[in-house]
């Protein structure tokens, strides 16, 4: 499908750290965030909860949705396509683990978004030829525990090849490199830890609408 997001593209991911132990509190954080992004109009939210059981994934997507619904924001469900589906999500996010691109998209259908991870070219060209909405692509710069950074040229070679397709950075992206990427040719970025803060988050919303 085409998608109609505001550009640059701003894809908040949640920060993974809700367990059963913990999920009143981390999905009540998990919720402010998101409510900002809403206010904010953040086009793109990935609740990215793998500690979580499919019950309590399910409960928090479902809880999620109704904050989304109605506004600018769409929520993809990292790897599990069946809840966010059956939360009523707007897609999924799939990794390297995943099950392949175009299982995704025959089973769920044209309107349902399909973002995927990739880290090189081939990964980016073979997520595009099975149907991908967007790539991520990175790490950019370097971030803690995701390997060595592959570079601002990289990501430049990426959206070079694959034209107008929707590439966003991710690695290491925040508030003081943000315009580089989109220099380098992505359509926007991916990021975790500098949109999980609220004040950050507005920051960065609110400087990118004064540039448009």
């Amino acid at each position: 499908m085409s998608l109609d997001l505001a550009n640059p593209i701003i894809y908040l991911i949640t920060k993974g750290e809700a367990t059963p132990v913990n999920f009143d509190d981390a999905s009540r954080q998990i919720l402010d965030i998101v409510s900002v992004a809403v206010e904010e109009k953040i086009p793109l939210v990935q609740i990215r909860e793998k500690h979580l059981t499919a019950k309590l994934l399910f409960e928090l997507t479902n809880k999620v949705i109704k904050i989304t619904k109605g506004s600018a924001t769409r929520v993809l469900v990292n790897d599990r396509a069946d809840i966010a589906s059956a939360a009523g999500a707007d897609g999924v996010h799939l990794t390297s683990g995943s099950l392949p691109t175009e299982i995704i998209r025959k089973t769920f259908g044209t309107e349902f978004i399909i973002g995927v991870s990739t880290h090189n070219i081939d990964e980016a060209e073979t997520a595009v030829a099975g149907g991908a909405d967007l790539i991520v692509f990175g790490p950019v710069f370097d971030t803690p525990d995701k390997g060595a950074a592959v570079g601002l040229s990289a990501l430049s070679d990426v959206c070079d090849k694959l034209k107008q397709f929707p590439v966003l950075a991710l690695g290491g992206v925040d508030k003081g490199n943000y315009r580089s990427v989109i220099y380098a040719g992505a359509k926007g970025f991916a990021a975790i830890r500098s949109l999980n803060d609220i004040d950050r988050l507005r920051a960065i919303a609110t400087e990118l609408r004064n540039e448009n």
